[in-house]
């Protein structure tokens, strides 16, 4: 941590190049003796990730940026907030503190946060940070998290981890005993601590495998932000054995769209030909494998058991996802796609299609936009077929 970048000349130098060419930028070199340009360099770039991502963070004078990545890797404040709101309590602990977001989030729910770290200058920045930031009731140790708890005897109301997504060899996991730490493998010594544990993982981790890797998951939070998955939460509590509940959350700019199911519970719904409007599912929802409950929840027909579209005669407006009124459908076909589509251009989007949208593209000469949206899809008699519609929502 070069403290010479906290200097006022410094962030006023930062502040004022937030939007120059950073390749122009380190060209010129550092204007200061004890700063190098790729220090000056990280810190703009850093900043300026954080602006959309981490406002507060951005708006507070004289924060310390870490490298970049930590910045990338690191939850958003709307994340941040979502995962608080699911824990409470007088005391908890972050064994893999990182950048420190999470944990200013959880400081508001709880009385006292510990946040461990085991990169000391990751750990310095954020003390400082949270110095900066008039946070009082976290404490920051440069610490193995795990280690942390198998030397204190302390218990907790909650425990968080951030488990690492790369294995030793930097390559990417698909697995949660893969990250680390290995959470599996010190699951019954983590009970030990705390009978509530909440867990982040990436969006590229199965949800299933994940379930059965663990024991006592209460719930499963698939959490996506414009339609992009960026979370997966899974809440453990210690001897829980009902039935799992999950929630998809999708966080727009205007609204949030909140849908939960029950795993393993019981559905009803039919499948269904397109009748007058189309939905389709926002991706939390298509993530969290809940196909037959928002059909059900919704009542909603099913096109096809794996087209994941969906059909009704009167329009529901608080679906969870896009809705569309239906212009035309008619059976794939390329010459008949150029005598049915008039237009240049097109929105399309394939389920469970055998096509790609490039090559159905490629095929069709339609360009992307415009107001006309097409899916390409089977229908319940395993045909398939194109659904010509137009945006509601």
């Amino acid at each position: 941590m070069n403290k010479n970048i906290l200097h006022t000349e410094v962030q006023s130098y930062i502040d004022n190049n937030l939007k120059v060419n950073l390749e122009l930028f380190i060209f010129k070199g550092s204007p200061f003796k004890d700063i190098s340009v790729q220090e000056l360099a990280n810190q703009i770039v850093a900043k300026q990730k954080s602006e959309k991502k981490l406002p507060t963070w951005f708006k507070t004078k004289n924060i310390y940026y870490p490298p970049k990545l930590s910045i990338e890797q690191t939850s958003s404040e709307i994340t941040a907030e979502y995962k608080s709101k699911l824990v409470n309590g007088d005391s908890m602990i972050d064994i893999t503190g990182g950048f420190g977001v999470d944990c200013y989030a959880f400081s508001k729910r709880f009385k006292k946060v510990i946040h461990c770290e085991i990169n000391e200058e990751l750990s310095e920045i954020v003390s400082y940070n949270y110095e900066q930031m008039e946070v009082p009731n976290i404490k920051t140790v440069a610490t193995n998290g795990i280690e942390y708890l198998k030397k204190t005897s302390e218990k907790f109301d909650c425990i968080y981890i951030d488990p690492s997504r790369r294995n030793e060899k930097k390559g990417k996991v698909f697995l949660l005993s893969d990250c680390l730490p290995n959470v599996p493998e010190n699951l019954d010594f983590l009970f030990e601590k705390s009978n509530t544990i909440l867990i982040k993982n990436s969006p590229i981790l199965d949800i299933t495998s994940t379930i059965n890797e663990l024991k006592f998951v209460k719930e499963v939070h698939v959490i996506a932000v414009n339609n992009e998955v960026k979370e997966l939460l899974f809440l453990l509590e210690k001897e829980f054995k009902q039935l799992i509940k999950v929630v998809a959350c999708n966080s727009l700019k205007n609204n949030h769209q909140d849908f939960y199911f029950f795993l393993n519970n019981n559905t009803d719904f039919e499948y269904l030909s397109p009748l007058k409007f189309l939905y389709e599912p926002n991706a939390a929802i298509l993530k969290s494998g809940g196909f037959n409950e928002v059909a059900s929840q919704q009542k909603l027909g099913k096109l096809h058991q794996h087209s994941h579209l969906y059909t009704s005669e009167n329009l529901i407006e608080d679906f969870p996802g896009r809705i569309f009124k239906i212009n035309n459908v008619f059976a794939y076909n390329k010459k008949r796609i150029k005598k049915q589509i008039t237009e240049a251009k097109a929105n399309i989007t394939t389920r469970n299609f055998p096509k790609t949208v490039a090559q159905i593209r490629k095929e069709t000469k339609l360009k992307d936009g415009g107001s006309t949206y097409l899916f390409f899809t089977t229908n319940l008699n395993s045909e398939l077929i194109v659904i010509d519609c137009s945006k509601i929502y």
